[in-house]
C-alpha cells in the first residue's frame, strides 16, 4: 500500500485515545513508506494525524477545499492542493489512495466513509475500506449496517465492505491483506 487516505475529525474529541490513535497511524504510515492522504487541515485528528507522519518522516498530502484554508488552516511542511469545493476535495482523496480509513470524527467524516463505502456497493472500486473503532467509538455504526441487513434494506456483503479494526497495526495488515484479495 503506497497510500492511504484518512477520514477524522477536524477536533480532537474528548478522549484522549482518539489523538493517540490518530499519532500512532501518522507514525505507522511513515515507518512503513505509506503516504497519508487527508483533508488538509491542521486542527483536530487531521492534525495530528498528518502532523505525527510528517514529523516522522513520512509523507503526505492535504487536500482543502479554499474556503476551509482560514477555519481550519493548512498543515505547514506538507504537500496540498487547495481545491475549489468539498466534491473536488473528496474525488481528489479518492483518487490518490489505495485504501481508507476512518478514525473519530464528526458528521463530515462519516459523509466521506458512506459516500466511498456506497461506491464499493455500487462496484465502483475495490480499495479496503478500514474503520479504527476506538474505546467502541464507531460500535453505533457496525450496528446501523447490521440493522440494515437485518431489514432487507442492503445486501449481506455490506458488512464484509467495511472492516472495523481496533489497533494501528491491524489498520495496515488488514488493508494490505485485502488489497491483495482484491487482485486475486
Amino acid at each position: 500500500m503506497k497510500s492511504l487516505c484518512v477520514y477524522c475529525g477536524s477536533r480532537p474529541g474528548n478522549d484522549p485515545a482518539f489523538k493517540e490513535a490518530a499519532i500512532s497511524v501518522g507514525q505507522e504510515a511513515a515507518r512503513r513508506g505509506c503516504r497519508i492522504v487527508y483533508g488538509g487541515g491542521k486542527l483536530g485528528l487531521m492534525g495530528a494525524t498528518a502532523g505525527a507522519a510528517r514529523d516522522s518522516g513520512g509523507k503526505v498530502f492535504g487536500v482543502i477545499p479554499d474556503f476551509l484554508v482560514e477555519l481550519e488552516g493548512v498543515l505547514e511542511g506538507v504537500d496540498h492542493k487547495i481545491v475549489d469545493n468539498m466534491h473536488e476535495r473528496k474525488m481528489l482523496m479518492y483518487e490518490e489512495s489505495d485504501a481508507f480509513l476512518t478514525l473519530p470524527g464528526g458528521i463530515g467524516t462519516l459523509e466521506e466513509l458512506v459516500e466511498v463505502l456506497s461506491w464499493a456497493r455500487l462496484g465502483l472500486h475495490k480499495k479496503p475500506i478500514i474503520v479504527l473503532d476506538i474505546n467502541g467509538f464507531w460500535s453505533p455504526l457496525r450496528e446501523l449496517i447490521k440493522h440494515f441487513v437485518e431489514k432487507e434494506l442492503a445486501d449481506k456483503l455490506l458488512v464484509d465492505d467495511l472492516i472495523f479494526v481496533d489497533n494501528v497495526e491491524a489498520v495496515f495488515d488488514t488493508a494490505e491483506k485485502r488489497m491483495l484479495r482484491a487482485r486475486a
